[in-house]
């Protein structure tokens, strides 16, 4: 994991060296650009501005050392690196706030995105992956299978405008909230009142960012079971004269379930602090997508790198944490034993 996320954070902040338009550029550029729109008028009719005089390498130098461009990049990697160990990301350049807090401003809209798409893709992906897999071949599972297939097949955000244009208004049914994570007067509304309301303006984002995970995890779940339901134990299990219900939850389940729990970790941390860039945008939310895509073309290099860090650190863990999930449902793995 430490050479891991090491080797992430060299690789782009050797990448954020090269790319044209840094923040030193993009203040000489805001300076130059406001003398040409605010500079004076002199009584002969030319106008002043700053940038008719050029910036004086004073200036730039100014520029530099506030944002710590005047010290060689190998120092600047080992005093961010340093930083960073300690959960200090800096400042931002262009909100002008702490990282930290720029990313707690924005974690509820993900957190919110991604607590709904978990919850609706394992409580409905595997009853009804079981459920397809126990009738397959039959009417049910064809008519299923066609339809979490098609809704595969169209990505997010186009099914989010489909989704606005028939119940948000824009062109049919005026049913769901376009903006925001609740209306404007929540804060008059009873607690219920908060409550549903904040479903509601859920319904539209949840659904477009869902769909395509929960095809794949019904999919997975089904073709897990009929692998299981194929194999020998069963054939012995049903022969012992036990119930359909006992064989498939008592013996099935337990064997079929294991790679779905084992990605459960990983989906878990994923959902709740990862963002869609597409679908914040499509539904005015904003969340971390927006965030991520907004620092990089303003080249906001401490909300770009720490928030790297934080999210790479974050997906290392679940990746561990799957791996440990392993070993905790299926018996069968020992790391110990592969080692000797």
């Amino acid at each position: 994991m430490v050479p891991t996320l090491f080797g992430v954070m060299l690789v782009t902040f050797i990448i954020t060296q090269f790319v044209p338009g840094g923040p030193v550029e993009k203040m000489m550029a805001e300076i130059e650009g406001y003398g040409h729109d605010g500079g004076e008028v002199s009584s002969g009719g030319s106008r002043l501005y700053r940038g008719d005089s050029g910036l004086e390498g004073e200036k730039l130098e100014e520029l530099k050392k506030l944002y710590g461009f005047d010290k060689p990049p190998a120092e600047r990697f080992i005093t961010m690196m340093k930083h960073y160990l300690v959960f200090d990301f800096g400042e931002s350049y262009y909100y002008h706030k702490s990282v930290v807090e720029l990313v707690i401003s924005r974690m509820p809209v993900s957190m919110s995105l991604g607590l709904w798409s978990f919850l609706i893709v394992y409580g409905v992906c595997i009853p009804l992956g079981i459920k397809k897999a126990v009738v397959a071949g039959s009417r049910f599972d064809i008519v299923s299978s066609t339809i979490i297939l098609v809704g595969y097949a169209i990505p997010g955000f186009v099914l989010g405008v489909i989704l606005i244009v028939l119940f948000g208004g824009g062109s049919f049914w005026s049913v769901f909230p376009l903006r925001g994570l609740v209306s404007d007067n929540w804060a008059g509304l009873s607690f219920t009142g908060k409550i549903l309301d904040y479903l509601w303006h859920m319904v539209l984002p949840v659904t477009a960012s869902s769909i395509g995970s929960l095809a794949v995890m019904t999919m997975l779940t089904k073709n897990s079971f009929l692998e299981e339901i194929r194999k020998q134990y069963v054939v012995t299990a049903r022969a012992k004269g036990l119930s359909e219900s006992r064989v498939l939850y008592g013996h099935i389940f337990k064997n079929a379930i294991i790679p779905i729990i084992t990605g459960f970790p990983g989906f878990f941390i994923a959902s709740f602090f990862t963002g869609s860039l597409l679908i914040e945008t499509i539904f005015s939310l904003e969340g971390m997508g927006l965030l991520a895509y907004e620092s990089v073309l303003n080249r906001d290099y401490p909300v770009v790198l720490g928030t790297l860090y934080f999210f790479t650190l974050i997906g290392l863990f679940s990746r561990l944490l799957s791996d440990l999930s392993y070993v905790m449902v299926d018996p069968r793995i020992s790391f110990e034993a592969a080692e000797g």
